[in-house]
Parts: C-alpha cells; sequence; structure tokens
C-alpha cells in the first residue's frame, strides 16, 4: 500500500562520469517544480528485469539554482539493479521522477555545524555544505572513501572550505576516527552523516560515548548497503498459506506488492518504519538495514522493515501488520 507522490516526467539532460563508479546526472523536468531544501531527494521510476520499480537518489544541490535536478548514481555490481538501470539512462530519455521531498533536514540554529560523507553519501551533504558555506555558518567537512579516484566532488568541497575539508582516503590512512571528529564539536554543536550502515553504527556508538545528545545527530544511510551481500530467499507468510522466492535484485516489499500481499509502506529508505513486518521465525542472519529500529530492536530479530531489509539466504517467516485481502 503506497502513499501518493506528485509524478512527473523528465527527461535526462546530461550525464558525466565523476568517478569510475559515480555519474552524474543532470534532470530537466518537464513542469515547475515546488522548491526543495538542502538534504531532499526525489524518487525516480526504473525498469529492473522487466519490472517497474522506484529508486530514491538525493539532490546534490541546495535549492537555490536553475531548475534542473542533479543527482549523482554509485554503479553497484552487487545491488539490487536501481544503479544499473540508471546507468542504462542515456541523454534525452524520458523517464518519470516525483517532486523533492526532504526527510534529512537542515536545522539554522546549531552554532557549528560538521559534516561526514561516506561514498556516494556526500551526495545530501554536498547541498548542507554550499548552503552553509553562503549563510557563513562554522562548518567542517569530513569525506571518506576507498581510494582517491573515488573522491567525487572533493576539489569542489576544497576550494570552498580550505583546511575545514577533510578528506579520508581508507587505502591510505584506515578508515575515519568518529571519537577524534566529535570531540572539538561544541556541546549544541550538530553533526550530519550520510554514508554506508557500518559507518553509521561507528558514528553513533561514538556519538552515544561522548555522552552527546541523540537529537544533535542527524544521519541517512543508504538502503543498499548492508552487513551481508543480497542473497535470494524464501519468504514464507502462514496466515496467507503463501511461500514467495525473493531474488537476490527484489526487496521483500516489492515481493510481497508483486504476490498482492498489501504492506503498509512509504518512505522506502529504512526511515519510517511502515513497512514493519513481525519476524516469526528465520534460519539465516537478518541483515536490518534500516536506520528506524534500535540496535536492541535488531539484536531482538522481531520485527525488520521490508522495503531494506533481508535475512541473508535461507528461509524467514514473517507476518504483516497490515490485515487487508490477497489481491492477486
Amino acid at each position: 500500500m503506497k502513499f501518493l507522490d506528485n509524478w512527473t516526467r523528465a527527461t535526462v539532460a546530461s550525464t558525466r562520469d565523476l568517478t569510475p563508479t559515480i555519474r552524474l546526472f543532470e534532470l530537466q523536468p518537464a513542469g515547475r517544480l515546488s522548491a526543495w531544501t538542502p538534504g531532499a531527494h526525489v524518487r525516480v521510476r526504473v525498469t529492473i528485469d522487466g519490472r517497474p520499480s522506484v529508486r530514491c537518489y538525493s539532490l546534490i544541490d541546495d535549492g537555490s539554482g536553475d531548475a534542473r535536478l542533479r543527482i549523482a548514481v554509485k554503479l553497484s555490481e552487487n545491488g539490487l539493479g536501481g544503479s544499473r538501470a540508471m546507468w542504462a539512462l542515456q541523454p534525452g530519455v524520458g523517464i518519470e521522477i516525483s517532486g523533492p521531498d526532504n526527510h534529512f533536514e537542515l536545522g539554522l540554529a546549531a552554532p557549528s555545524y560538521t559534516l561526514v560523507a561516506g561514498g556516494v553519501g556526500i551526495t545530501p551533504l554536498l547541498g548542507m555544505a554550499r548552503f552553509l558555506v553562503r549563510s557563513g555558518r562554522p562548518l567542517h567537512f569530513h569525506y571518506s572513501v576507498r581510494s582517491r579516484e573515488e573522491a567525487a566532488f572533493a576539489e569542489l568541497l576544497r576550494s570552498w572550505l580550505g583546511e575545514a575539508f577533510h578528506l579520508c582516503m581508507e587505502n591510505e590512512s584506515g578508515r575515519l576516527d568518529f571519537a577524534q571528529i566529535i570531540e572539538p564539536i561544541p556541546a549544541e554543536g550538530e553533526l550530519y552523516f550520510c554514508g554506508p550502515i557500518g559507518m553509521l553504527e561507528a558514528a553513533r556508538k561514538a556519538w552515544e560515548a561522548g555522552g552527546r545528545p541523540a537529537s544533535l545527530l542527524r544521519y541517512e544511510s543508504f538502503a543498499s548497503s548492508g552487513h551481508y551481500a543480497n542473497q535470494p530467499f524464501t519468504a514464507v507468510l502462514p496466515r496467507f498459506g503463501r511461500e514467495l522466492q525473493v531474488s537476490a535484485h527484489q526487496t521483500l516489499l516489492s515481493a510481497l506488492e508483486e504476490a498482492g500481499i498489501e504492506v503498509l509502506a512509504d518512505c522506502r529508505r529504512g526511515e519510517c518504519g511502515l513497512c514493519a513486518l513481525d519476524i516469526l521465525a528465520c534460519d539465516a542472519p537478518v541483515d536490518h538495514r534500516d536506520v528506524f529500529f534500535s540496535e536492541e530492536q535488531k539484536a531482538g530479530n522481531r520485527k525488520l522493515c521490508a522495503c531494506v531489509s533481508r535475512p541473508a539466504g535461507g528461509r524467514i517467516e514473517i507476518d504483516t501488520a497490515y490485515r487487508g485481502p490477497v489481491t492477486a
């Protein structure tokens, strides 16, 4: 069960490879879109293995520029297929997009800001950095990448921020030290993070260990990042008398929807929790990729967000919160 989006047509105006695995897309909407703020995203309709699907991509602008929308997509060979579908798009092709929406808004009352990006997680933070620089607010930006060739937008950020920009290349200097990043942040300073789920967990633990208020750590993670590679699995729904085969390139939520089993859902990014299902049994580790449940709730393995989380193979028995009928 989907909540309504405002969909419109758009044209792929241009593409440009920023790194060997990150491609910039400029989209020209057919009509006028509502204004957006830093941290916003759009949804894009794509076709994956012949099935219609929807993917979310952060807007890299701060909303103050021209009418074009700019997104950057990292090609993931082991993902769910959205990035491959996007990379197949050529300039001039028409697509459908939603209007901008924002679940990762930038607060404007903090005495200082620290932005931390992991890989392509730089995309929502770039617009934030641009806005903060233009408005003269104190800012430090930490950008972690696997290697120098993957550092999209690094030189642009360096030109904006100078010594306040810190580039960490894991193959040269190892991983970010979050305790070291957090220590100089003023008591009311805010930290904004976007990156893989493992980095997010490290950031949250360091923030909590430093005695910082949870409300001052704001974050977004990749719905496709997890602790295990995507594997096919079997979803068993005893109440419906159904067994579904979920492919490695398919989410549990999409498999349920294709089978006509209604599930409440909205964000499809592991943020809102509407698509949470009860786990009745599972014979494989559950890869919780959401940012909705706490670490304790994830360890309990009693629920999962169907839009992003999945077992690492095997069989999982589940039940839906929504008690609507099977429609197919």
